[in-house]
């Protein structure tokens, strides 16, 4: 009620806005974005170069004072939402004073954080105090095995308890950040959108952007039209909001539904034309443009001993350089900027296994076969409040003969629910059926002998599906330690089973003739073979279409295989990787196949 009339006295006394953060095409900036620190706990793929950055010394980075002394200059001047950015704000061991002195600043509305969750439960109800309003929390999976990889680091569980917190505390919405990656998220848009059921989130699907060492590819990026045609697909009735403004975010709802979704089209859709952002670095200096390469040091100047008028001066002459609106994707890529983890944004965390052995059988990637059909935002409702991760992963452990654990792993990338386990049955050989046709002629060189694609485009749509398999001969030591999920690196089997669906899915990028394939189904099998030592593996692909999925179910298992050899490797180096081969191949026009 407070803030309320505060906010209230705001309005009605509402000074004339300032020429110096008035552009020369009239937008007006009321938002400032301020960076606190360019250190973060997560090693994000999309955020930061695999090879690190190099860090400005500490003396050169904003003291909590010259932080403090900007802001006050720029809420004086019509500046009323701050929002305090990284790397990662929430290890900045100062961060709640610092939201405590901007609660003081008259005309300032709105203090909010963008975290990757991590610290968050610990510090929310110190922060909430403070004056902290507004939370965004980034989450980019809700595959757990999925974190692990995108920011080579552990955490889903801090991060899980982190919006489970920002909800108890009442933050409606919470706001939870996911940037879509085609080739390692795209596929759960549905899942992430289910979320909003029975959650006060907003979900804002972020279309991938490139910043200097992310390996930015237009391929990875998925637009807002794609991901809004793949919602649309599961809920017809999805409703678009209101678009507020000045805001980043095209909002839609789901009716009967709690929260909402957004997307954030900075690619396909820019919204420069109602920018009102400008970003301060953690080592002082003002962007105009989140894209934009061009910088001018407030540090600097005000360490020389500039007055207020000379900063405004400065910052008048920044701003009025800012441009109509930003390059174009393919320009930005190619633009010299700074790394996003040195500018600021979104970031995201993931998970270490539960030490608690009663929820130790979850699967990671099964997750991505649940839809809405399933319940599955009542599921995660259930599944935060508890702050657990779920448990869907069919991991049997029984105690066979020779006194041995048995691990059975199963995952796919479908919403087939009738999920089963490998048994030694599910090995015997296949029966060939069908006509075997084959062809004395390679279909990949042209008359010449030359390197060709196979013309598909006029081959009819059909039902295509394959399976393939590997095996892993690990030796005694190594599978031992794979069979107790006793490996440093962590549980090997579920790295090759993400590893598997994985390469499935990119496998025209790393077999140079093959077409994309959209596949409707992935799964991938292993099985621990205790008399051998070995991991079986079995990789089974399915999609529509007019060309065969056999090299995306050989790559699966192959991929699989190798993830497997890497994950050992340092325990021994005598591991073989033998009878990568084709099961069976149904739906092409020279019959099925099927290996005897």
């Amino acid at each position: 009620q407070e803030l309320s009339r505060r906010r209230q006295f705001l309005r009605e006394h509402a000074a004339p806005f300032s020429a110096f953060l008035t552009d020369s095409f009239g937008r007006q900036h009321s938002y400032l974005r301020i960076s606190l620190t360019e250190k973060c706990n997560l090693r994000c793929q999309y955020c930061m170069p695999e090879e690190g950055v190099p860090l400005t010394p500490k003396a050169n980075l904003l003291t909590t004072e010259e932080i403090l002394t900007l802001a006050r200059l720029f809420v004086k001047e019509g500046i009323d939402k701050i929002r305090l950015t990284g790397g990662e704000p929430l290890i900045r061991p100062d961060v709640v004073d610092i939201v405590a002195q901007l609660q003081r600043l008259e005309g300032l509305r709105t203090i909010g954080v963008t975290t990757n969750g991590i610290n968050l439960t610990r510090l929310l109800p110190q922060l909430q105090k403070a004056g902290l309003s507004a939370i965004n929390i980034s989450l980019d999976t809700l595959v757990p095995a999925k974190f692990e990889f995108i920011v080579r680091r552990k955490g889903f569980h801090k991060v899980m308890e982190g919006i489970h917190k920002a909800i108890e505390l009442g933050y409606n919405p919470v706001k939870v950040n996911c940037v879509v990656m085609r080739g390692l998220n795209e596929d759960e848009l549905l899942d992430f959108a289910a979320l909003t059921e029975g959650l006060p989130l907003d979900v804002r699907f972020i279309e991938y952007m490139p910043f200097d060492g992310n390996k930015w590819n237009f391929k990875k990026m998925v637009s807002y039209k794609e991901m809004l045609d793949t919602i649309r697909q599961q809920w017809p009735e999805l409703e678009k909001l209101p678009e507020e403004e000045s805001s980043t975010a095209k909002a839609f709802r789901i009716p009967g539904f709690q929260g909402q979704i957004s997307f954030i089209t900075s690619m396909s859709e820019h919204f420069c034309g109602t920018c009102n952002r400008l970003r301060i670095t953690a080592d002082g200096n003002l962007k105009v443009c989140l894209f934009g390469n061009s910088e001018v040091s407030l540090r600097d100047h005000l360490r020389a001993g500039a007055s207020e008028q000379e900063l405004l001066r400065i910052i008048g002459a920044a701003v009025g350089r800012k441009k109509r609106q930003h390059a174009g994707m393919f320009s930005i890529s190619q633009m010299k900027n700074r790394p996003m983890i040195l500018i600021e944004l979104f970031l995201m965390s993931h998970d270490s296994p539960p030490a608690n052995p009663s929820i130790s059988s979850w699967d990671p990637l099964h997750v991505q076969g649940l839809r809405p059909r399933m319940s599955f935002s009542s599921q995660m409702v259930t599944l935060w409040k508890g702050c657990r991760v779920p448990q869907a992963l069919l991991l049997a452990q029984q105690r066979l003969g020779s006194g041995c654990f048995q691990r059975h792993y199963t995952s796919r990338a479908d919403s087939d629910a009738n999920s089963k386990c490998l048994s030694p049955g599910s090995w015997a050989p296949a029966a060939p059926s069908g006509p075997q046709l084959t062809s004395e002629q390679l279909t990949h060189v042209d008359s010449e002998g030359r390197a060709a694609m196979v013309d598909v485009g006029r081959k009819p749509d059909t039902e295509r599906a394959a399976v393939a398999s590997a095996v892993v001969l690990l030796g005694p030591v190594a599978f031992k330690l794979v069979q107790r999920n006793q490996l440093k690196k962590g549980d090997a089997l579920v790295v090759a089973q993400l590893a598997g669906i994985q390469a499935a899915k990119v496998t025209s990028q790393l077999i140079p003739l093959c077409h994309h394939v959209a596949l409707s189904h992935v799964q991938v099998q292993l099985e621990l073979d205790s008399t051998r030592h070995a991991v079986r593996i079995q990789a089974s692909c399915r999609a529509r279409g007019p060309t065969g999925v056999e090299m995306e179910a050989l790559t699966s298992a192959a991929v699989a295989a190798l993830s497997l050899y890497d994950m050992c490797k340092a325990v021994s180096r005598d591991i073989v990787l033998e009878e990568i081969k084709l099961i069976s191949k149904t739906g092409g026009q020279r019959g099925d196949f099927h290996r005897a």
